[in-house]
């Protein structure tokens, strides 16, 4: 009879995995016949829908007042105010103007919101086959409750997480929860308290698939209390981090602001004790200096260099979600990753052969039938070997499992991934067109651990079975050898498996035999006896031959690569020693992670490159002890299981392909072709990118220094501006938008991926290249001052002797531009032809300076007045001075810092213990 309880089950935090049946009905107060109607509304009102918490969002009217959130900004929002109470209107909506400018690309830049929770939200299936007062019916899968008796079979997706009471033949895929490749044989007997999701084989989580037979089970948890939920849980609870690039700008923008106010306040000072200005005057001689001082074209500049950089990694298959991400890049000095599907292919492949005449290697990876058949390194004929030619007609007859090629080219399998490898094993030994009449079968089954089949070959009756070693010795009485049969010998086959199990292969047996003619049916006493044992096949999802070789290129930049991964301890291993990822022998369990307290985790997080069977938590606590220990983590991952940890890492890498929509959307960049390579071509990108945004703050920042300088000499002299606001605002974001935009096409530097990964607190501006920002800041702002002088005192019109000036700053940042291409190096060395962008937006200025000096509405916006042709040779003059100067001064002290800086990578590099 159904149950009907007056008191509701506490279901917190059970251990359900470990509850015999018995214990988890009297729990739930279930019974076989399920709830009546009315008990379970009842429980839908104490445990609410089977679904995932809907989470909140921000408007996009909130996005965009967001962008405003910059101490810089709040100063230059300050000045308009200022210039608003003086009436001074053009230079009020001249600033507004850029603080629009920048709030509108910072905007856009953020692209669409993040969507997780909603992608996971749709992972739970639509429907689910559910007992209700005896009777069978359909359900959504919102209204299941715990307690409920749900119906399972080949196809479903699971609506929850569910203890199985009754299952036959019953497997279930789990990679995308788990990490395992493998699809998982479930039965209905309690495991150890402590075993992780993937050991749980009486449980079938929401979210994952039934790939093969029938169960019924009753639901233990639904929504937020599902495996499925808690990830969903902590990825709500992970703070995401903001990039290191984001948190220099932010610490530098406050220190700069601090500066400018009270330099500010120091000059009103010195303007209103020693100088006849009014109030009105000292107000706008400050605010010039504050507008001066303040580099309005770094947000936008920012922005687009990382933009172009986003365009370059789209080349070369690495996808950016969030834009501020492509600098992290150039500083991760640990990568770690998920196995299943990133390191390898995620489709498990036939990787060796073991009979009774000797043992053969199978090349080729995954579901594609390409790869020859070696023994002793010598390709070879399977049909001239009888044992190994009869073991793959055994398992190409014995399989349900189809391959097929989409039209893109790659291959794909319907059905078990282990009846796919050996079906495409079958293909590599000649078989494709090997297709028996089936007469009978023996369907899989996880408790007989065989399948069989009856076929008719060539006129004769055969039985071919595969399955469990351990299974099929008992069934076999002989071997097959070279030349005929001989008595099984269990002990050779055992050491066998024990090789194939040392290299993390999952084993499985061939057998045979002829069957009495006319037989039409097959059946469990019919396979006793006198089956003949063909050998072993060894199964492996194989490593990317492409991954092998990016992590080299990782190692050589000084960055360390970590494998994290839900697949068991021999297997991981194993895998790590063909990838180069650890010793091969040195790896850690999540059970053994779990007994850690903080302080452990941080140290074994550190000594470890291998990491085996591991939940979400683990990989959380993993990345967030390597970040504890000051390192710059990235995070891969495909599966459901990664997104809390790609999440929680500074910069977190989704698969393109492979990945579920919920990794993706939790991860910062995506890779498009699924390859683990591509994530070095992307450091290689992003380590270009930082050294471009470098050269871009290098060039800007003496703008607003010399401008600066300009302001404050004035002011000390007690003399007319030479340069208003509204021109220091024109002259800021004008070059910014052409020559500092030109360094984001900069190409990468020799040696960049020879160089270790930049300390994350080393300081984007050493005092090197301080130097150059005062040195140019002052040569610049001398000779505009100097030029300004020269024409006002001999009777210029004061607009014209601006205009000038702000031509000699314009002209002195243009020749700067090509000092700015190498750091170090000549401006005129190898290369210099290469970016071309430099040239065009040189050209551009120039056509903006022209409109500036002789459009009548320049004038009249930005007071600027036109001039003879004779006045641009004090502009040039400067630049030129400029230029050479600067390249002197390379000369005589780059060199020596660049010398320095290749030893020891600036003495900032994380190098591993």
């Amino acid at each position: 009879m159904p149950t009907e309880s007056a008191d509701l089950p506490d279901i917190e935090e059970k251990k359900w995995h470990s509850l015999s049946i018995d214990e988890t009905m009297e729990i739930l107060s279930a019974s076989e016949d399920g709830l009546s109607d009315e008990e379970a509304e009842k429980r839908k009102q104490k445990y609410g829908l089977n679904k995932l918490p809907e989470p909140g969002s921000r408007s996009a009217w909130m996005r965009f007042f967001l962008q405003f959130k910059n101490v810089l900004i709040y100063v230059l929002l300050g000045a308009a105010v200022i210039t608003a109470l003086l009436e001074h209107w053009i230079d009020t909506w001249v600033i507004l103007g850029v603080v629009v400018i920048n709030a509108v690309i910072g905007f856009i830049q953020e692209g669409k919101a993040e969507q997780a929770l909603d992608e996971i939200k749709k992972m739970l299936s639509l429907s689910a086959a559910v007992k209700r007062s005896g009777r069978q019916r359909d359900r959504d899968a919102e209204e299941l409750v715990p307690g409920d008796i749900v119906l399972l079979e080949s196809g479903d997706k699971v609506p929850a997480d569910i203890r199985l009471i009754y299952t036959r033949s019953f497997r279930i895929e789990e990679s995308a929860l788990t990490g395992e490749s493998a699809a998982v044989d479930k039965n209905t007997e309690p495991v150890e308290e402590d075993a992780v999701p993937g050991d749980q084989t009486c449980m079938a989580f929401s979210g994952t698939s039934v790939v093969h037979g029938r169960a019924t089970g009753v639901v233990a948890a639904t929504g937020a209390h599902t495996e499925l939920g808690k990830i969903n849980r902590m990825m709500s609870e992970v703070k995401q981090l903001t990039t290191p690039l984001l948190n220099k700008i932010d610490e530098f923008a406050t220190f700069l602001a601090k500066i400018i106010l009270g330099v500010t306040v120091l000059f009103f000072g010195i303007g209103y004790l020693f100088h006849d200005y009014t109030i009105d005057e000292l107000f706008l001689a400050v605010i010039s200096l504050a507008v001066a001082a303040i580099p309005e074209g770094l947000p936008p500049l920012m922005t687009i260099t990382l933009a172009v950089g986003v365009r370059a990694m789209a080349g070369r298959n690495a996808i950016i979600r969030r834009l501020p991400s492509v600098e992290t890049l150039g500083a991760v000095t640990v990568i770690c990753s998920d196995k299943t599907g990133t390191l390898t292919k995620n489709e498990m492949t036939v990787r060796s052969v073991s009979t009774a005449t000797g043992n053969f290697e199978v090349k080729g990876t995954g579901y594609a039938p390409e790869g020859s058949i070696l023994q002793d390194n010598d390709e070879i004929n399977p049909e001239d070997h009888n044992s190994l030619f009869e073991l793959a007609k055994a398992v190409r007859a014995c399989n349900d499992a189809e391959i097929y090629q989409s039209e893109e080219g790659s291959w794909h399998t319907d059905g078990d991934p282990t009846d796919a490898a050996v079906l495409v094993f079958g293909y590599k030994a000649g078989l494709e067109s090997f297709t028996p009449e089936r007469i009978d079968n023996i369907p899989f089954e996880s408790e007989q651990q065989y399948m069989a089949t009856l076929n008719r070959v060539d006129g004769q009756s055969l039985i071919y079975m595969k399955g469990a070693p351990e299974k099929l010795f008992e069934l076999c009485s002989h071997q097959r050898t070279k030349d005929g049969r001989q008595k099984l010998d269990p002990e050779y086959w055992k050491a066998e498996m024990e090789k194939m199990a040392e290299q993390g292969q999952r084993v499985i047996a061939a057998a045979a035999r002829k069957a009495d003619d006319g037989q039409n049916d097959l059946n469990p006493e019919d396979l006793t006896g006198e089956m003949e044992f063909l050998g072993l096949i060894g199964i492996i999802d194989p490593p990317r031959p492409e991954a092998i070789e990016a992590i080299k290129q990782c190692k050589k930049a000084g960055i360390i690569v970590k494998m994290i991964t839900g697949d068991h301890l021999t297997t991981a291993k194993s895998i790590g020693r063909e990838l180069g990822i650890g010793d091969g022998e040195k790896a850690i369990k999540g059970s053994d992670l779990q007994k850690m307290d903080e302080d452990e985790l941080r140290k074994a997080a550190r000594e470890y490159d291998v990491f085996a069977r591991t939940s979400p938590e683990h990989k959380l606590r993993l990345v967030k002890g390597l970040q504890a220990e000051g390192m710059i983590c990235g995070m891969t991952g495909d599966g459901v299981n990664d997104a809390p940890a790609l999440k929680r890492a500074d910069i977190g890498i989704a698969m393109g392909i492979k990945g579920t929509e919920v990794t993706k959307d939790a991860s910062e960049m995506v890779l498009a072709d699924d390859n683990f390579a591509s994530i070095a071509n992307a450091v290689e990108e992003g380590r270009t990118i930082y050294d471009n945004l470098k050269k871009a703050i290098l060039f800007l920042l003496p703008t607003s220094g010399a401008e600066s300088l300009v302001v404050m000499a004035a002011i000390i002299a007690g003399i007319t501006l030479p340069i208003t606001p509204v021109q220091i605002l024109w002259i800021n974001m004008v070059t910014a938008v052409t020559l500092g935009l030109a360094l984001a096409f900069e190409s990468t530097e020799p040696g960049t991926m020879s160089l270790p990964p930049r300390h994350p607190d080393a300081p984007i501006l050493d005092r090197y290249l301080v130097w150059r920002i005062c040195f140019v800041s002052l040569l610049i702002g001398s000779l505009t001052l100097g030029i300004y002088f020269l024409l006002y005192n001999n009777d210029i019109e004061v607009n014209i002797a601006r205009t000038v000036a702000v031509n000699t700053l314009a002209a002195g940042e243009l020749f700067y531009l090509f000092n700015c291409r190498r750091i170090h190096q000549p401006a005129l060395s190898a290369g210099f032809l290469e970016n071309k962008a430099a040239f065009w937006a040189s050209g551009i200025l120039v056509v903006l300076q022209l409109v500036f000096t002789y459009a009548p509405f320049m004038n009249a916006w930005f007071g600027s007045a036109p001039h003879g042709l004779f006045y641009w040779a004090y502009p040039v003059a400067g630049g030129v001075v400029v230029f050479c100067l600067v390249e002197l001064e390379k000369y005589l002290f780059g060199g020596k810092v660049e010398e320095k800086e290749s030893e020891g990578h600036g003495e900032n590099a994380v190098v591993k213990e």
